[in-house]
């Protein structure tokens, strides 16, 4: 397998990387390469030009998406819905459990905002959420497993955390486990996706569904998430959109129950949307084959790069990241005194990394050459370090 060479790659971003910054919020938000800009203006192009028959063009793209998300996580393209944010999406999928009879929800306290806000609120509602400590990690499915409960709707945890970029080992002891009770299981893969090779099957038999989206590791910007829904799934959202029964879309109207998509996915389809991100999506993901940017690549730099950062930072910092390769995604958490005003005066100096309280995330990127890398740990050490 041939190494990617970042110097070489970043002559395709040339919008973001500019002269005197350093991106290292590969976690977070990646520079799209100088493709993404043709793919938005052919958006215009094609509402200026069809207008409302645009849409036979955009659609074509949202395959193109479905595609590059069933290539990475295997299945077909067809049991993957499209969504502007993973929330949107979680947010069907709570409204087709049946929290009349079965009140009680397992999920973590590593889980991202949107999850954990959503699911706080629906804890203040009645329904039960039993929350996992996220740490120790290596005993977390095990823990989730024990959680379990024969009232539980569903499971709804991470596989990779967001605050340290551990990879969740044994999943699929706590997937057996719901699914042993009749719940619906949730994997939120937004930090495995496009960076840790992973198949949905990996975490055990179906049904298993799948969020994560385009914004952080596969370049495609905002408005492009995903689930990955299990075939043959005969759930029906409460929060539902009328492309959940676009089929029959032209069929008289009736008092009978609201009808649905008779393919899994389309049930949780929602309404008309802003197609530019799945333009730019659709273009990405093209770049990316053309490049030869598999997964299997970015994840050979990826282990590279935070491993350079792990030795740089060792004995000097605080880490929180696992140190084992096959443990860690893609970037490295530090606990620092201060970390927003270290963020901040490191992007004064062109250095772009982010913090959540006091732990500051350190993201690389294939973009980002190794000398850049080490400059910026330079400033990060020379600020943060004891005694500085």
């Amino acid at each position: 397998m041939t190494p990617i060479d970042p110097v070489a790659l970043a002559r395709h971003y040339t919008a973001f990387l500019r002269p005197g910054r350093i991106l290292l919020t590969g976690h977070s938000h990646q520079a799209w390469p100088d493709v993404a800009a043709g793919a938005m203006a052919q958006a215009f192009q094609d509402a200026a030009e069809h207008v409302d028959d645009k849409w036979s063009r955009v659609m074509e793209r949202a395959h193109r998406v479905r595609q590059a998300v069933a290539t990475r996580l295997g299945g077909r393209p067809e049991d993957v819905a499209l969504a502007a944010s993973t929330h949107e999406l979680v947010a069907r999928f709570l409204s087709a459990l049946p929290l009349d009879r079965r009140r009680h929800i397992v999920t973590t306290d590593g889980e991202f905002h949107s999850l954990d806000r959503q699911l706080r609120r629906l804890a203040e509602a009645g329904v039960e959420v039993t929350c996992v400590p996220a740490d120790p990690v290596d005993t977390l499915a095990g823990r989730l497993a024990a959680a379990v409960r024969t009232d539980t709707a569903a499971l709804m945890a991470s596989t990779v955390l967001f605050r340290t970029a551990a990879v969740v080992p044994g999943l699929a002891e706590a997937v057996a486990a719901a699914q042993a009770v009749g719940a619906e299981v949730l994997l939120d893969a937004y930090h495995g996706f496009n960076i840790v090779p992973f198949r949905t099957l990996d975490f055990g038999v179906d049904p298993i569904f799948v969020v994560a989206g385009g914004y952080k590791y596969a370049q495609w910007g905002e408005g492009a998430c995903f689930m990955r829904v299990p075939a043959g799934c005969t759930l029906r959202p409460v929060h539902t959109g009328w492309f959940a029964d676009f089929e029959h879309l032209g069929a008289e109207r009736s008092d009978g129950l609201v009808g649905y998509s008779e393919d899994g996915a389309g049930r949780f389809a929602g309404s008309t949307f802003e197609p530019t991100s799945v333009y730019r999506a659709a273009a990405v993901a093209a770049f990316f084959t053309q490049q030869g940017l598999s997964v299997e690549r970015l994840r050979a730099l990826s282990l590279a790069q935070t491993g350079r950062i792990l030795e740089r930072v060792a004995g000097r910092l605080e880490v929180l990241t696992p140190t084992a390769p096959e443990a860690r995604g893609g970037f490295v958490a530090v606990r620092v005194n201060h970390a927003p005003l270290v963020v901040g005066t490191l992007r004064q100096r062109g250095i772009y990394v982010d913090s959540r309280g006091d732990v500051l995330r350190i993201g690389p990127a294939p973009y980002v050459a190794a000398g850049d890398l080490d400059m910026a740990l330079d400033h990060l050490l020379a600020l943060a370090a004891p005694g500085k």
